[in-house]
């Protein structure tokens, strides 16, 4: 039996996370033809198709996004197995209390904390789900010692600071079968003729009211939820259109029908997470070692 490469493997990340086989291979610094090839031979191996291709680029079939989850746990292991053996030695001990918000918590935290337990297990991690707004007054407070958050959404916060980890690109979803993927460039203006799905939780629909307030078109929003589910379920029905991130998008819905996502002529901003935490305050050792863990483990944008 054939085991695929470590090369394989990130290159066809690559390519599921970029949508396009030219971007991924200028992300890379390689040509084409070797991101092609390495593909190609991934799927035979596999035996099955992972990308399917469409005039705006590639997206993953149905069998891809099974193995797309299964090559990023595998990348994961392979970083930890690095990093493993010197931070064990270091004995981290203490409490880290860790806040979130909902969308990092249902779609990029999880595997980082069952990694980073694994490789400290003597820090007692304490986590808490909350708003933007109470996370930033519990970071002030002393309640919480750390954040992982939309940093996106911070604005001018005085007393925290934070940094970036992933920048996850926004882009339009809609049904498979959707009379806007046969145009040869989508923009907002075509986008606001469409019913819009407008998603509330996080603050969605004010980051997308921003970035629409930049031009002289609205969306015509006909249903809002704060369900990034309910979205993508009546997304993929042909209810409406929706913009959002790459790293909350899967390409099937609940009832098995296809999500399909392309870029936008216009700029629309991107979605940042990122750690935040409060100014001036002396971090202990298991805040440090979660701070410098997301640097050395964070993964590259799925957006």
């Amino acid at each position: 039996m054939n085991i695929p490469t470590i090369r394989q493997i990130r290159y066809f990340i690559a390519v599921a996370n970029l949508g396009q086989i030219s971007r991924a291979a200028l992300e890379l610094n390689v040509s084409q033809s070797a991101v092609t090839t390495a593909v190609k031979q991934l799927e035979e191996i596999v035996g099955t198709p992972l990308l399917a291709r469409h005039a705006g680029g590639v997206a993953l079939t149905y069998e891809g996004n099974i193995f797309f989850d299964h090559s990023r746990r595998i990348m994961a292991v392979m970083e930890e197995a690095v990093r493993s053996p010197r931070r064990l030695r270091h004995d981290v001990k203490g409490t880290l209390r860790l806040a979130m918000t909902y969308t990092v918590a249902g779609y990029y935290i999880p595997t980082y904390i069952e990694r980073f337990l694994r490789v400290f297990p003597g820090v007692d991690l304490q986590l808490t789900e909350s708003s933007r707004a109470a996370i930033e007054d519990g970071l002030a407070s002393g309640m919480f010692d750390l954040a992982v958050m939309l940093t996106s959404n911070i604005v001018d916060q005085e007393g925290i600071s934070y940094e970036t980890l992933l920048q996850s690109r926004r882009r339009l979803w809609l049904s498979a079968n959707h009379p806007l993927l046969e145009l040869p460039s989508i923009s907002l203006a075509d986008v606001a003729a469409q019913p819009y799905i407008m998603l509330t939780v996080d603050e969605a629909s004010n980051t997308a009211q921003r970035y629409w307030n930049r031009t002289n078109y609205r969306p015509h929003t006909t249903f809002r939820t704060s369900s990034v589910e309910a979205v993508r379920s009546m997304v993929a029905s042909g209810m409406g259109v929706t913009i959002l991130s790459d790293m909350i998008y899967r390409p099937w819905s609940l009832d098995g029908r296809r999500v399909e996502v392309t870029s936008l002529a216009d700029r629309i901003p991107t979605m940042d997470v990122g750690l935040a935490w409060a100014t001036n305050v002396e971090q202990n050792t298991a805040v440090s070692a979660f701070r410098e863990f997301m640097h050395v483990g964070e993964e590259p944008d799925v957006q």
